[in-house]
């Protein structure tokens, strides 16, 4: 029940800062719109979303899911990602004030892992004040193995006893 009340809620938030900016919120919007705050722990593709809302609103097309997944992009209420894969991903902005997390890649499940620490905060303002760059966010990624995975590389690499 509190995964469905924070959905709701978060769902919520996120019309209501559409609705401020003047977006209308067509049917097809909603269903997508539902679709990002129900999996708003994963980064979902274009791709990923349409198939989720598929299900439910059978006549909607890839194309309009784009559309309005740039729209949202623009409103600030979705971040667009690119982890190398071929794929942009998007996830939820659900506080609009900037905060930093960072991703941790497998590259044996591909899972993406986020992480909230902030470890850049003292290098942003040595670089900044070395360079005069005024820095507005950034990004940092790890790329490694999942505990899953490692147990499945660990289990692969032991000698077989049965041999």
């Amino acid at each position: 029940m509190k995964k469905v009340n924070t959905v709701n809620h978060l769902q919520g938030n996120l019309r209501q800062r559409l609705e401020e900016q003047g977006i209308r919120l067509t049917r097809r919007r909603k269903a997508i719109l539902k679709a990002l705050a129900d999996e708003s722990d994963k980064h979902l593709s274009a791709e990923d979303l349409y198939l989720k809302v598929k299900e439910t609103e059978g006549d909607i097309g890839l194309a309009t899911v784009y559309r309005t997944l740039d729209l949202f992009v623009t409103a600030g209420i979705i971040h667009a990602a690119d982890f190398g894969d071929g794929y942009k991903r998007f996830e939820v902005v659900a506080d609009p004030t900037p905060h930093h997390h960072h991703h941790l890649l497998c590259l044996c499940c591909g899972r993406i892992i986020e992480f909230s620490q902030d470890l850049l905060e003292n290098l942003e303002e040595k670089v900044a004040l070395k360079t005069g760059f005024q820095i507005v966010n950034h990004s940092l990624r790890f790329y490694g193995f999942c505990t899953e995975c490692q147990c499945k590389l660990t289990e692969e690499q032991a000698p077989n006893p049965a041999n």
